[in-house]
């Protein structure tokens, strides 16, 4: 699928690796003016990166006006990075890696949000995709904080949506399935091996099929999507 960004500036956290970097490099590919925002290092060709730390409402700081000083606005905003930890009994999982996971996947989407939204409420215009997870949609065993943080997102977003759409900004939301990435390995060969088997296509998603999913959210190609959720989770979504 080809979609056209020409014109338009985008940032996304998380985009040093995975579905993040995907999705960055499918925005420049795509015609747009990229910008990630990551708290490790991210060398991708044609996209400008900073090391943000979205944990720290100090760390985002003035990182809006250093892209706005480059680019006359932005357009896009795709809110990747997460953490989601190992997959363990809530018992027997320390408050401060769940902690952890909240600022992270639901602090964090928040406060870069709330940096960015004023922007492209000035503006009147903007597209936010947030990341959520299918865990957020039904819950999940083993991994309880991140699935509690990530229905915080999907909820987050409905709100939000509702809020900003009178501005021409639109907010929508990706709940995936297990994707190939890191943070998805790290759970281990068992876990992985028992979400390949749950899956009715029988293996996990790939960070360029989501990508494309966020490629057309930012487009004008789904003008009249606001507030919703999509899947890619290979059918294993029930709702």
């Amino acid at each position: 699928m080809k979609t056209e960004l020409k014109g338009r500036t985008a940032v996304v956290t998380g985009g040093a690796k995975g579905i993040g970097r995907a999705s960055a490099e499918l925005l420049r590919d795509s015609g747009a003016e990229v910008c990630v925002w990551d708290r490790s290092d991210a060398a991708i060709e044609g996209v400008v990166a900073e090391r943000v730390d979205i944990k720290s409402q100090a760390a985002i700081g003035a990182a809006p006006e250093r892209a706005l000083e480059r680019w006359p606005g932005i357009d896009i905003l795709v809110n990747v990075a997460g953490y989601l930890g190992q997959a363990q009994a809530f018992v027997d999982h320390p408050s401060a890696d769940w902690h952890r996971i909240v600022a992270v996947n639901l602090v964090g989407t928040m406060q870069v949000t709330q940096a960015v939204l004023p922007h492209m409420i000035r503006a009147g215009r903007g597209c936010i995709v947030n990341f959520a997870s299918l865990a957020g949609k039904e819950g999940v065993t083993g991994i309880v904080g991140y699935s509690a943080a990530s229905g915080g997102v999907i909820s987050f977003t409905k709100g939000l949506s509702r809020e900003v759409v009178q501005h021409g900004v639109r907010v929508n939301c990706i709940a995936p399935g297990p994707i190939d990435t890191d943070m998805i390995r790290y759970l281990g060969e068992e876990v992985v091996a028992k979400m390949i088997a749950d899956s009715p296509m029988q293996r996990l998603g790939r960070a360029n099929e989501v990508a494309q999913l966020v490629a057309w959210l930012a487009s004008d190609a789904s003008s009249f999507n606001t507030g919703a959720v999509f899947d890619a989770s290979g059918g294993r979504a029930r709702y």
